[in-house]
């Protein structure tokens, strides 16, 4: 594991000895949790955001309605053979 210092501001670094105290486990341990869950959210809006920009382009909209009609006729075909 690395060591990294860094430097914040008197009113956050009270609020985190506040909630590690409260939580009852050590300030680097919630910085760790807090920063993993801050880059996971991060990730996830980067996926929204190109989600949202590919549900604009047409290609891909007819790529994927393609898709889909092609699943329904498999879920249709399995129906069937029931």
């Amino acid at each position: 594991m690395t060591t990294f210092t860094s430097s914040l501001p008197d009113q956050l670094l009270q609020k985190l000895s506040e909630a590690a105290q409260r939580l009852n486990i050590p300030k680097n341990k919630l910085i760790e949790k807090a920063l993993e869950i801050y880059l996971d959210q991060l990730t996830r809006a980067e996926y929204v955001k190109s989600y949202s920009q590919a549900g604009q382009d047409e290609s891909i909209a007819e790529i994927v309605e393609a898709g889909m009609n092609e699943y329904m006729a498999q879920l249709n075909e399995e129906g069937e053979a029931r």
